[in-house]
């Protein structure tokens, strides 16, 4: 028997994000976002939602650029600082000891340790209520070497990356995998023809 709770996200566990913005006068900032993902795959699109209180919102309006950097789970502690402290009054650089980098296709910065760097040109803007969902179209994915696997395809256990689930308010890191896609679910279509 399912239990309703009501309107509320219960949506599993999201991919942490770091959200990369120049301000007007060029400073680097950076902050943390969860409400994120794929939406498009030809052009490789994805979406990011911001409340529009943050600095990064009104960044991203002026600039029409943004970068997504996700970082390895050694880098949590970071992570959730950009997310907790304001860019308007924190130079969140110098306190984290991360290191702002210069996008080369987009006037926005990305975070030289995190090993996942996505340079996005804003397409889009949608008003959903508290929130602004951003639309970016990637540019450019830059990976490390190390998180790279056979074919110089992303491994997800190498990168590491970690994870915040809504509902309890936690910290995840990547279990183990189970199956692949487009594969896993072949052997429905075995039984099937065998039944025809």
């Amino acid at each position: 028997m399912k239990k309703s709770l009501g309107p509320k996200i219960v949506v599993g566990a999201t991919v942490v994000w770091v959200v990369g913005t120049y301000d007007r006068g060029g400073r680097p900032n950076v902050m943390t976002a969860a409400w994120g993902g794929v939406c498009c795959g030809d052009p490789p699109c994805l979406c990011v939602s911001l409340r529009k209180a943050t600095y990064s919102h009104g960044n991203i309006v002026e600039q029409k650029a943004f970068t997504i950097s996700i970082p390895s789970a050694a880098h949590v502690t970071e992570a959730d600082y950009v997310g907790i402290a304001s860019g308007r009054d924190t130079d969140k650089w110098q306190t984290t000891g991360l290191t702002p980098v210069r996008g080369e296709l987009v006037n926005a910065p990305y975070v030289a340790q995190f090993p996942i760097v996505l340079e996005c040109r804003l397409l889009h803007t949608i008003e959903l209520g508290l929130h602004t969902q951003f639309i970016g179209e990637i540019l450019d994915a830059k990976v490390d070497d190390s998180v790279l696997g056979d074919g110089d395809f992303l491994s997800i256990e190498k990168a590491e990356p970690f994870f915040f689930v809504p509902g309890g308010r936690d910290y995840y890191a990547i279990g183990r995998g189970i199956g692949k896609p487009f594969s896993a679910g072949t052997s429905f279509r075995a039984n099937q023809k065998g039944r025809e």
